[in-house]
């Protein structure tokens, strides 16, 4: 038990950017009228792309992104999202039709 004077437990980084099952319902029910700010095209996942998702997660911590029927030639609405969502160290809220929804917590300086 601690003290009324210790510092908390340190959290890792990995514990802190865990989403709860509200947050993912809150998100979800917030982003459902919100028109999407990226769409993807025939260019598919670029490294441009990915840098535009970083900069705009970091200033909004949730996006919404669609992705065009030309960059859904062979690859699934869902394997596209996961793909970005790994290489941006984002969340994976919701995958609807060719519409997603990252979630990534903003960095605390």
């Amino acid at each position: 038990m601690r003290g009324p004077h210790e510092d908390p437990p340190e959290r890792s980084k990995t514990e802190l950017s865990k989403i709860t099952s509200g947050m993912k319902r809150r998100i979800k029910s917030q982003f459902t009228m919100e028109k999407p700010t990226i769409w993807i095209g025939k260019n598919k996942v670029s490294p441009r792309l990915l840098e535009e998702i970083k900069k705009q997660l970091d200033k909004k911590e949730v996006l919404k992104i669609k992705i065009l029927k030309k960059a859904i030639e062979s690859e699934e609405a869902a394997k596209i999202a996961e793909t970005i969502s790994t290489k941006t160290g984002a969340t994976l809220i919701e995958v609807r039709g060719h519409t997603f929804v990252l979630y990534k917590r903003k960095q605390s300086s």
